[in-house]
């Protein structure tokens, strides 16, 4: 009897709500979620809530799946559907660097209540969240307490390289980490209007929680860019100070603190993620926590930001929209692409900053001076802001590039960023604009993985080139036309011949025995009275080639019909001829 009522006491009793706390919340205030827990709790409101779908989107180094969280209303989780919709999309990926990990609790309380709150799923009628839980998987895994030495918290963290040791911020275009080739794949499935990447920053000491990386501007199409600077971002910095969380741009001094001269923009070409999105017409955002602030307050900041970027975007969805039709249709017409910029520093805004006073004391270590920064100095001021870049060097668009079949890696890329490419049916030799690399600047470490070029000097001719069966073209009349410029033209900041991609035809193949060429070289110069008055010409300019054989010998080899032609020809035809002869899809 006794049991029986129990029983039946038991089953009267209410059922417990569930607990929807994340792991961050659960804790003590310095705690982050694993990864584990992470897609757990993703996988959780998956199950719970029809409006949340979680599902693998492709590998990562680790050998574990890449995620994304798609959060819609209405249900619609598949790209091509929501954009027929004429949705506003939000990108959020988190933990890019896991020993920053603020975003990663920020979003899963996010996308929660989202779907929770009745005034949150408002805002979702008009626009979709796309949510990366943890980009960089493979770091996430990798957990320790020591290697943020700088930070304040959590408790423990993941760390910055992947399962490879690459800074997957700096991956987006060369795109060396299993990581960054399925961001791209999801990139060109969403083509998000904006794009948050969360992170916590390095450096000064100051009274900011948040500070930010926006698209910089003069990279930006200026359509997108008169939205971003005089729209969204006044309405982000409006709504993080009513919120008690002032925000700054992202700090780095012009100058050594405490003589700093001012705030300098953060010039994010396509190796960083804000840099690789805005080749696609994508507002973008990195968010930068302040590493000593208490990891609360900084997970707040981060929900914060999100929750008034998706106000934002609801609120201006149709300019948003308008802004990047306008971009998108004028990016067909453009005729001369920037290819690397130079920060003006003439040109000058002023922001108030809330910083705290510099010292400069001797240090216990060496006894040379070395900074701090005095808390119990704060100081509001006024101070420039140079986020002035001109570009420093342009390309006039061709009609299109004809990429040889043997350069895989560079048309994989292509096709991840959703290029259009056609093959040659038949071979063919076309006459068109060839590239020679005169000159190049080579780093004396490796950088990422690469031993990266700069300062590219190039000779450009009208030369006939064979071209095969197969070969491939791509047409700059279509969306990537931007994204192909900057990775193709060899002397863009970021392009695949920077990042050593076509290295192997910066080694010449063949050559010669000089006691053989002696003579060769000899003869050559008998017939051709021009070659000789060139070679007694360059002796008598320059005393160094005048008292060196080897050099003059080498010389009449290069002006010879012996010397490899394709000896520093960068392989990538530009073609603006028109029509080309039997070219098919893909």
């Amino acid at each position: 009897m006794l049991s029986f009522l129990l029983s039946t006491l038991l089953l009267a009793a209410p059922a417990s709500s569930p607990d929807w706390r994340t792991p961050f919340e659960k804790g003590n205030g310095n705690t982050t979620t694993t990864y584990a827990e992470c897609i757990a709790y993703y996988q959780r409101l998956d199950k719970a809530y029809p409006e949340i779908r979680m599902r693998e989107i492709g590998g990562t180094d680790a050998g574990l799946p890449l995620h994304e969280v798609v959060v819609g209303l209405d249900k619609t989780f598949e790209p091509a559907k929501v954009r027929s919709k004429n949705r506003r999309i939000i990108l959020i990926q988190n933990g890019i660097h896991p020993g920053e990990p603020e975003g990663i609790d920020a979003a899963m309380a996010l996308a929660r209540d989202y779907v929770q709150k009745p005034e949150l799923r408002q805002q979702l009628r008009d626009i979709t969240l796309v949510i990366i839980p943890i980009y960089n998987v493979d770091g996430s895994l990798n957990r320790n307490s020591t290697t943020r030495a700088n930070q304040n918290g959590p408790e423990s963290y993941g760390f910055r390289g992947n399962a490879r040791h690459l800074d997957l911020n700096r991956d987006y275009v060369k795109q060396d980490s299993r990581n960054a080739r399925t961001f791209a794949e999801l990139l060109t499935r969403w083509r998000p209007d904006v794009f948050v990447d969360t992170h916590t920053s390095d450096g000064a000491d100051y009274q900011y929680a948040m500070t930010l990386i926006a698209t910089q501007k003069d990279k930006l199409h200026p359509a997108l860019s008169q939205y971003m600077t005089q729209t969204l971002l006044p309405q982000l910095y409006g709504g993080m100070q009513q919120r008690a969380t002032p925000m700054t741009p992202y700090v780095d001094f012009e100058g050594r603190t405490p003589d700093a001269r001012g705030l300098v923009g953060f010039l994010e070409t396509p190796r960083y993620s804000s840099g690789y999105t805005a080749l696609f017409n994508t507002i973008g955002f990195i968010t930068e926590t302040h590493m000593l602030k208490a990891y609360t307050p900084r997970v707040k900041a981060q929900y914060d930001f999100l929750d008034l970027l998706i106000h934002a975007v609801v609120h201006d969805k149709v300019a948003i929209g308008q802004a990047r039709a306008e971009a998108d249709s004028q990016l067909a017409a453009q005729t001369t692409f920037p290819l690397a910029w130079k920060l003006d520093t003439t040109a000058a805004e002023t922001v108030t900053f809330l910083g705290y006073e510099g010292r400069l004391t001797p240090s216990e270590i060496s006894n040379k001076p070395r900074l701090s920064y005095d808390r119990q100095a704060p100081y509001s001021r006024q101070i420039p802001y140079y986020n002035t870049f001109r570009p420093t060097l342009a390309v006039q668009r061709p009609q299109a590039y004809l990429i040889p079949q043997a350069w895989t890696e560079v048309v994989d890329r292509l096709r991840r960023a959703g290029t259009s490419l056609r093959r040659l049916t038949r071979d063919t030799t076309l006459t068109g604009e060839v590239y020679y690399v005169q000159d190049y600047k080579t780093g004396p470490r490796p950088y990422e993985g690469h031993y990266l070029h700069s300062q590219v000097e190039l000779r450009t001719v009208q030369q006939p080139t064979a071209f095969h069966t197969g070969d491939y073209v791509a047409w700059l009349n279509q969306p990537t036309a931007r994204y192909l410029v900057e990775t193709l033209e060899p002397q863009a900041t970021d392009s695949f011949f920077s990042w050593g991609f076509f290295d192997s035809i910066l080694q010449q193949k063949e050559y010669f025995s000089d006691y053989v060429f002696e003579d060769v070289a000899a003869d050559l110069l008998r017939k051709d009275p021009t070659l000789r008055a060139r070679l007694e010409k360059l002796k008598q300019q320059n005393a160094a080639f005048a008292a060196s054989g080897a050099a003059q010998l080498d010389w009449v080899y290069r002006q010879s019909e012996y010397y490899e032609k394709s000896h520093l020809r960068y392989p990538i035809m530009r073609w603006s001829g028109g029509k080309l002869p039997d070219a098919a899809d893909k």
